[in-house]
């Protein structure tokens, strides 16, 4: 089995920056609790504040659709819809269970 893994980053409008950053924490909390998620880091550039680096992994390719139909209908998905998405989602092996 697979895991998925996203990468890559988001650029967000100088006019959404204060509430896209308010609403970040929560967002990271709720993903990863999610039964799913087995990494989940979203970091602000310390160059480029407006540039924020995504990393995430789901154990498969359900717990993925999950966490995006959850996204798509949460308060983070409104506060930033308007945000630039620039990811890469591809797989990798799960690690074996010793």
């Amino acid at each position: 089995m697979d895991i998925i893994v996203l990468s890559g980053f988001i650029i967000v409008a100088d006019n959404d920056l204060s509430s896209v950053k308010q609403a970040l924490t929560k967002h990271c909390q709720l993903t990863e609790q999610e039964s799913g998620c087995l990494c989940f880091q979203v970091t602000q550039d310390p160059n480029n504040p407006n540039r924020f680096d995504v990393y995430e992994e789901f154990v498969d390719q359900a717990a993925f659709d999950f966490h995006q139909q959850r996204v798509a209908n949460s308060d983070w998905g409104r506060i930033s819809k308007n945000v630039e998405r620039h990811y890469k989602i591809t797989t990798k092996p799960l690690p074996k269970q010793e």
